[in-house]
């Protein structure tokens, strides 16, 4: 019962999707979308199904999943309507690379570990690709799909811990250390002395080396950033509960002080 439910939903937003779409009535902003104008979105909705998981609220996660899931959706619609693939073509094809790379699952293999899972998943991955090329087996070559696919922050930590795996890897965190220092003096040296493209160069640099010490220390750099980043919206909007005018009316020493008392209840707030 459960399932024939769940499929009648799906196939009400399919339906639903492809109304939207329709020349005939649809909707003139749905109708002039494609696929590469429809990419902020994904991306958008994705960030916010994770920032709804790390709230732990059900009813946003719920909601937010659907926001995704109508991006899908759309893809397959626009993509149907130009003969290209279909929800269907999109659905059949995850479930088939599933059961091929859990042979453990829907095979006769046996596995003992975690690692040897992901062994078999990448061993499986592998032979889906054919046989390799000389050029595709260079790290060079791996790494540069990443810059294609992700983030900044997170292709960083890829490279970084790539890298690592092959032995190109500091001896000990000292080595972090002086290559940060390293790379904030020569940034400095830039902000100085050098063009905007030298000190944007110099500035990714030490971004790098920031990226290299999160990896060493186990921290997630995209996590870190977040959290300052809803830490800072935070103080601002205690800042504005502390006056009665817009904050561009206060000179700087007056907003550093309105800083101050916002960073002094926060500490009171959490006992930090």
């Amino acid at each position: 019962m459960k399932n024939s439910e769940t499929l009648a939903a799906l196939q009400e937003l399919i339906d639903v999707v492809a109304k939207l779409r329709s020349p005939d009535g649809g909707c003139p902003w749905d109708l002039e979308q494609t696929p590469q104008t429809l990419t902020p979105y994904v991306i958008e909705e994705a960030y916010e199904v994770v920032d709804a998981i790390n709230s732990g609220d059900k009813n946003a996660i719920a909601e937010e999943l659907g926001d995704l899931l109508l991006q899908v959706v759309l893809q397959a619609q626009i993509a149907s309507e130009y003969q290209q693939f279909s929800l269907k073509e999109i659905a059949e094809g995850i479930s088939q690379k599933l059961i091929r790379r859990h042979p453990h699952v829907f095979g006769e293999i046996a596995v003992q570990s975690v690692d040897e899972v992901r062994q078999n998943w990448e061993k499986i991955k592998a032979e889906e690709k054919g046989e390799p090329s000389p050029e595709s087996q260079k790290l060079s070559y791996k790494l540069q799909g990443y810059t294609r696919k992700l983030p900044p922050l997170m292709v960083t930590m890829k490279i970084s811990r790539k890298a690592a795996a092959v032995g190109f890897e500091w001896e000990n965190i000292d080595g972090v250390w002086d290559k940060f220092n390293e790379e904030l003096a020569e940034f400095k040296e830039a902000l100085a002395h050098e063009t905007p493209e030298r000190q944007q160069a110099e500035l990714g640099d030490l971004l790098f080396s920031i990226v290299q010490l999160a990896r060493w220390n186990n921290i997630d750099p995209s996590e870190a950033l977040q959290g300052t980043n809803k830490k800072f919206i935070q103080r601002l909007e205690q800042m504005e509960g502390f006056v009665n005018r817009p904050l561009s009316d206060y000179t700087l020493e007056e907003l550093e002080a309105l800083w101050q008392q916002a960073k002094a209840n926060e500490r009171l707030e959490t006992g930090n």
